[in-house]
């Protein structure tokens, strides 16, 4: 798995060199541009909700006048700690939210973009059939719907743990390793349908690769530390470096 993990993290640098010869900016920057409007103001307003609803716990509780005048220095630091990792949980669930409601809107340009890498890498053209992409777009709620629950339950479930004092100070780490299996998967996904697996056969097929979904992922949420630059080009880069990362290894293993 470790060595599918740095195939999907080196397709990122083969995704730019790739763009980059093929010409496919407007692929990139159009989706790209409607991904960074909508996830800066989404986390602007996640970000400020936020505060308010841990507020309102730690006061409906009662939590928030214990802290303010009768905990002791190190209790404070640990329940003020713990108040953090649930929000970096909540964040996290909250851009898990976003990011499938954008999939679902995005669908059509991501099949589009990973079925363009793949017929120039292979050299041939997959020819455009409207009900073909009518299926690609209703696979791709499905499975975006699908994702959304068991993620959610999975997430919930950590945020539960990371109440749990030094247990859950590492659960957002497991939350981000969820996080990024469940993008990437969604990424290869274009792949699989294209060769017409079935959504039993693509769980199938992309849980024997785990490694390229993490990675795939990893890389994503990292390139959002780059203000607007990595927002503008996360999602798109993304869907081309796992179509690269899933042929590359198709490569070695034939």
């Amino acid at each position: 798995m470790f060595k599918e993990i740095i195939i999907a993290i080196q397709s990122y640098a083969d995704a730019h060199r790739f763009i980059v010869k093929h010409k496919l900016w407007h692929w990139i920057l159009i989706p790209g541009l409607l991904y960074a409007i909508l996830f800066a103001v989404g986390m602007y307003f996640f970000w400020k909700s936020s505060d308010m609803a841990i507020q309102f716990l730690l006061d409906y509780s009662g939590l928030g006048r214990w802290l303010r005048t009768g905990a002791e220095g190190w209790l404070k630091f640990l329940f003020v700690f713990g108040t953090v990792i649930v929000k970096i949980l909540m964040m996290l669930l909250y851009f898990s939210l976003f990011k499938y409601l954008f999939l679902i809107i995005g669908s059509p340009i991501f099949a589009y973009l990973s079925e363009k890498t793949e017929a120039i890498l292979e050299g041939k053209d997959f020819p455009f059939s409207l009900p073909q992409l009518l299926h690609d777009i209703v696979r791709g709620i499905k499975l975006a719907l699908r994702n959304t629950l068991w993620q959610t339950v999975y997430t919930v479930s950590i945020l539960i743990l990371s109440f749990i004092p030094f247990l859950g100070w590492f659960t957002p780490f497991l939350a981000l390793l969820i996080e990024c299996y469940y993008f990437g998967f969604s990424m290869l996904d274009y792949s699989s349908e294209r060769h017409k697996l079935s959504t039993t056969e693509s769980i199938a097929f992309i849980g024997k690769h785990k490694g390229l979904a993490i990675g795939n992922g990893m890389v994503f949420y990292l390139m959002h530390m780059l203000v607007l630059v990595g927002w503008l080009l996360a999602p798109t880069y993304a869907v081309v470096a796992a179509t690269l990362s899933l042929y590359k290894t198709k490569q070695l293993q034939a």
